[in-house]
């Protein structure tokens, strides 16, 4: 089984989606993709929250736009 097969089967895993899939939260440790295209109509992308670095990521736009209000 190839990187991508494991990446579609994840993907298409109800379980690794928020209930609210309209929310479009995904949380996959076996895939490692940072960004994945979100469920409805392929409505934009969402971070694998399963990934640290998506952690990391989310935090710098949250610290970057209070700092762009308070400035």
């Amino acid at each position: 089984m190839n990187q991508h097969t494991i990446e579609q089967q994840e993907w298409n895993n109800p379980d690794n989606w928020s209930r609210k899939a309209w929310l479009g939260l995904y949380f996959s440790k076996r895939d490692p993709r940072l960004f994945v295209r979100k469920p409805i109509l392929a409505s934009g992308w969402t971070l694998n929250f399963a990934r640290p670095s998506a952690a990391v990521f989310f935090l710098r736009i949250v610290i970057f736009a209070v700092l762009a209000t308070v400035i």
